[in-house]
This record gives structure tokens, C-alpha cells and sequence, in this order.
């Protein structure tokens, strides 16, 4: 018999101060986690200024307990500050596996938090589980995204790992459920004078219909070209969609921000259809969105991998197809 899993943590992640849908997802997969290895705890690390409100979300949502560190000096996300409290907590309580979102301050924050910690750590994954020893399997992709990697921690703990959003779903909110707060301060940051230093701070909006959340998907790659990245935006409008898109797409400007990138270094998609136009399929970005419901391509080239995973293609230039395509949905809706 294996022995029973130590503590299962989560690393809250905020913006602003909202918690973000990921890190709740991970709650639910850390419970999970949990149950396979024997029932042990499940807890969430809450760190910034004038937060503690928010422990009571981390407790429906599935977190035993919370470890709440407020400190002025936390109140805007910075990575060595961060990381010299979190490896201090780490150090003090000794959980058995540490999750974090694969975002951009996540991805920084977990490396970083490994390296202080001499542990292993397995980035962007896609699957988490639990073996018939006890062990944590770390599923990510490999050679782009073509397999499926297991990885395994073996000789040092805590075990750790990052998850991008999207991947696990939110789990339901208890509003009975009950927990403990564990107030913890940032001590180890006395006499420690960061090299850092916030200059501006500058707020993006965020899009009204998240990506991961849209229930149909216009993606977009370098066929469509700038002059054609309209018709993505008009044709997700009259879907009640979002847009995504590539790698090339995102690095020309066509999109407006790496929030709607998909794929390997982006988001995980699951919408009802998928509509791509001008995407080779290579994958990078299939990873990203291949359960999704209903899969419709478009490309110029017949022999694209896209075609390999849609339900339905047509071969033909995505900048032509486009506006022919809007033209007759509109036509619809008005009969």
C-alpha cells in the first residue's frame, strides 16, 4: 500500500482583486488529487494586501484551509518578493504537491519558487494524476504537442507544477462548506531591499467573453492576413463568439492581445464549434483546442493537418471565403 498523500496546495493567483478562474479549476483537480492518494487535505496560499475577503471563495470552492499572508509590500505581484514568502511557507509547512496556473506571473512565480527550493517542476500540463504508488504523474505535451509526456518527481518534494487555464473545470460552489484561515506573515522579507521596482502600472480590460468561455470560437492564423482579421471579429459577433488565434497571427498584431492566443503557450478551448480559418494545424495549436465540440476549417491548401482533426473543411482562400461566409449568415438570421 502506498503511504497517504501529504497536503495538496494551490497558489491563488489574483488580478486585481478578483481570483482568477484557474486557480479555482485547480482547487477542484487538488481535491482530486486528494481522494486518489488517501483523503489528505486540500489548501490554497492566498498572498497580497486587503485580501482576506477573498479565503471565503478559496473555502466554497474547495480549499480546506487558506494560508492568508497580507503584507503592503505583496500588493503588487513581484517575482522575487513573492518567491522568498512562498519558499518560505513552503519550508515551514512541507505540502507534498504545489500547483500553479501556467500564466504569465505563474509560470515566472513556480520556476522561480523550484529553483529556491532545489524541486522538480513540470510546466504547462495537461492532465494530473495519481498512480497506484502514490506517485504524482504529470501529463504535458512533448515534440509540439504530437504525445503526451508522463513526468514524475521522484527523489524531491514538494512535487510541483503548473496547469494552464482552461484545462480542468471550475468546480461547483459549496456556499456551506467551511475551512480554516491560517493568517502568515512575510517575515523573511525584513531587510531584504528588492532590486525592483514597479514604475507604471497599466490596466487592460479584460475582453468582455473570455476566450475559454465563448461557446463558439472564430480562430484565425496567417492565411487570413491583416486585411481579413475583420471579418474574423464581425463573424464571431454574429455567433455570439470569440476570436482566437495563432502563433504568426499574434506575433504580426492581427490579434489584439495573448489572450486569444490557442495552444501550447495559450489557451485551451472547449467551445460547441469551432470555426478556423487560414490555420495549417500544426501542434502547437491543436493541443489547444481539440476537444471542442463541432470543427470547421477552412484552408486554401487541401493537404493541411487541419483537416485531419475537423468535422468539416472547405479548401478555399480564407480571405475569399470570409466575407462570402458573414454575407450568407446575416442573410439567415434575417429570414
Amino acid at each position: 500500500m502506498p503511504e497517504r498523500l501529504g497536503a495538496v496546495w494551490v497558489i491563488a493567483e489574483l488580478t486585481g482583486n478578483r481570483l482568477t478562474e484557474v486557480s479555482l479549476e485547480l482547487l477542484g483537480k487538488a481535491r482530486a488529487l486528494a481522494a486518489q492518494g488517501g483523503g489528505s487535505h486540500t489548501s490554497a496560499v492566498l498572498m497580497g494586501n486587503d485580501t482576506g475577503s477573498l479565503a471565503e471563495e478559496l473555502i466554497v470552492h474547495g480549499a480546506d484551509r487558506v494560508f492568508l499572508i497580507e503584507d503592503p509590500r505583496l500588493a503588487l505581484y513581484q517575482n522575487d518578493l513573492h518567491a522568498f514568502v512562498l519558499a518560505d511557507l513552503i519550508k515551514k509547512h512541507h505540502p507534498e504537491i504545489v500547483l500553479f496556473a501556467a500564466s504569465y506571473c505563474g509560470s515566472e512565480l513556480s520556476a522561480t519558487v523550484a529553483a529556491r527550493l532545489g524541486t522538480g517542476l513540470a510546466a504547462h500540463c495537461t492532465d494530473l494524476r495519481i498512480d497506484d504508488r502514490g506517485e504524482l504523474v504529470q501529463v504535458v505535451p512533448a515534440f509540439g504537442g504530437t504525445v503526451l509526456g508522463d513526468i514524475f518527481c521522484r527523489e524531491t518534494r514538494p512535487r510541483m507544477a503548473s496547469v494552464k487555464p482552461g484545462i480542468f473545470p471550475k468546480p461547483e460552489r459549496e456556499a456551506t462548506r467551511t475551512g480554516e484561515v491560517i493568517k502568515e506573515t512575510a517575515a523573511v522579507l525584513e531587510g531584504y531591499k528588492s532590486p525592483l521596482k514597479a514604475v507604471r502600472i497599466v490596466r487592460r480590460q479584460p475582453p468582455e467573453l473570455p476566450l475559454e468561455k465563448a461557446p463558439a470560437v472564430v480562430a484565425g492564423g496567417w492565411g487570413v492576413g491583416a486585411e481579413g482579421w475583420h471579418f474574423l471579429e464581425k463573424l464571431a459577433g454574429e455567433l455570439g463568439g470569440a476570436v482566437g488565434c495563432t502563433r504568426p497571427a499574434l506575433d504580426e498584431g492581427w490579434a489584439q492581445s495573448e489572450d486569444a492566443l490557442i495552444g501550447t503557450s495559450g489557451k485551451t478551448v472547449r467551445p460547441r464549434i469551432y470555426l478556423g480559418f487560414g490555420i495549417s494545424g500544426s501542434a502547437h495549436h491543436i493541443v489547444g483546442m481539440k476537444d471542442s465540440g463541432v470543427v470547421i476549417n477552412i484552408n486554401q491548401d487541401p493537404d493541411a493537418p487541419v483537416f485531419r482533426i475537423s468535422d468539416y473543411g472547405a479548401v478555399a482562400d480564407a480571405k475569399e471565403f470570409l466575407p462570402v461566409l458573414l454575407e450568407k449568415i446575416r442573410e439567415h438570421k434575417e429570414e
